[in-house]
């Protein structure tokens, strides 16, 4: 199995959980929210429904690159809680695995931006598709 086709399934996994718990358990993301965020119970669903929407996406051919700008796109959009939930626990010295975890989450997303594109044939960096 290819590269691109594990890492696509991968994502859609990984996507497809993330999207449950916000949609089943959005309690832990309405703590990470940042405040100036309006709604924040609806955006909690919504961007459950978008990860679920993108991993169903990533494995249907005709709606795989769609998808996969459209979870890239959504992966961008998350960093500032992903920086909300880093000055958090900093704030409040909370216990976990601190910048162990937090660090490498941050450092990680613009992977993930690139995965989505690359998973989803958007993209062919920094690998060249041989011509035919």
């Amino acid at each position: 199995m290819p590269g691109r086709t594990i890492l696509r399934l991968v994502l859609a996994a990984v996507f497809l959980v993330a999207g449950l718990l916000h949609l089943l358990m959005p309690g832990p993301f309405l703590r990470i929210t940042p405040d100036w965020v309006a709604w924040p119970e609806q955006v909690a669903r919504w961007t459950g429904v978008a990860e679920v929407a993108g991993a169903i996406g990533l494995l249907v051919q005709r709606l795989r690159q769609a998808a996969g700008i459209g979870l890239a796109i959504y992966a961008v959009c998350v960093v500032p809680a992903n920086i909300q939930h880093a000055m958090d626990w900093h704030a409040t010295s909370g216990g976990g695995w601190g910048w162990l975890y937090h660090g490498p989450r941050l450092l990680a997303q613009p992977v993930i931006v690139w995965a989505c594109l690359w998973a989803s044939g958007s993209i062919d960096w920094p690998f060249r598709r041989q011509a035919a």
